[in-house]
């Protein structure tokens, strides 16, 4: 009898600890993540080093490694091509084949296309809104639409106002990055990033933002134009974890305020060499795993 009761106390405690563990390997989750894919049948940029018409077969190979990777979701963080919106033709049937979830984020190049075609371009990216949000495992994803107010990317008259004001007034004031490549968020949009953070405040979850443009001060040429409009918000929830972009391709990384800034590296340049990162994040850190010229580093939360 003794025995017997032993024997199920083990088998009990067994069970106890597989369910644990089972509990403690399900918080963590994985992204696959790329940037500027930026293909086009063009021939290469060799002072920028871009080779477009390779960014096909290095994109496939980023694709089977994802799927060989039980991911969550995967995330392309701006300009899928480089021009011509016949270009997402040659990409988007290879993005397709991921077995995650796959979501995008707009990058300037994705709007190189005809004018009366520019509208079009976010569903043709499969996208249900230029700017969206995205829950998972107590996590708010906010992801943040660069292009809102932009010279590549605005569509709307209303848009375009705001976008002339907005530039001729940091213009003025000497920011140095007001280029007609780069973008900023309207007040719509912060209106509704300061919505979801509240949000999350209230449910209590992390956040993590995506955005093409990177909000480094530092980073003169690449950053997002109102980025002080953006920390000033940011600033007021010690909910906000990450920050993560592509747009320079040269890559960066930075902390603020116990915030990581990272900017992932631009897979479309370097003939033969690529770039993009499976990130596993837990409890208590981030992990990213790099893939070619992509670092690994550990991000603690």
């Amino acid at each position: 009898m003794i025995k017997k009761a032993l024997i199920f106390f083990l088998a009990i405690t067994v069970l106890a600890c597989k369910k644990k563990d089972e509990i403690k390997t399900q918080s963590n989750f994985q992204i696959g993540i790329v940037s500027d894919c930026q293909y086009c049948y063009c021939e290469p940029n060799k002072d920028f080093k871009r080779y477009y018409k390779n960014s096909t077969s290095k994109f496939k190979k980023a694709i089977q490694e994802f799927n060989s990777n039980n991911l969550d979701y995967t995330i392309h963080l701006g300009d899928f091509i480089d021009q011509d919106f016949n270009s997402f033709d040659s990409v988007l049937p290879i993005w397709n084949t991921l077995k995650s979830q796959h979501y995008q984020v707009l990058g300037n190049h994705d709007f190189s296309v005809e004018d009366s075609l520019k509208e079009s371009v976010p569903k043709k990216m499969g996208m249900d809104n230029r700017y969206y949000s995205i829950k998972k495992n107590n996590w708010r994803f906010i992801v943040l639409d660069g292009n809102d107010l932009s010279f590549f990317g605005t569509t709307s008259n209303k848009k375009k106002q705001e976008t002339d004001s907005i530039y001729k007034l940091l213009k003025s004031e000497g920011y140095k990055n007001i280029q007609t490549w780069n973008g900023g968020l309207s007040l719509e949009q912060l209106k509704w990033v300061q919505s979801e953070l509240d949000s999350s405040l209230i449910k209590k979850e992390k956040v993590g933002f995506y955005c093409h443009f990177p909000v480094a001060a530092n980073d003169t040429m690449h950053s997002l134009w109102n980025y002080n409009q953006f920390f000033k918000l940011i600033d007021q929830y010690n909910t906000v974890k990450f920050y993560f972009n592509g747009h320079n391709h040269a890559g960066g990384y930075f902390t603020r305020n116990g915030v990581h800034f990272l900017t992932f590296k631009g897979m479309v340049d370097y003939a033969d060499s690529t770039a993009y990162s499976v990130a596993t994040i837990s409890k208590d850190s981030i992990f990213i795993k790099g893939y070619g010229r992509e670092k690994s580093r550990n991000l603690e939360l």
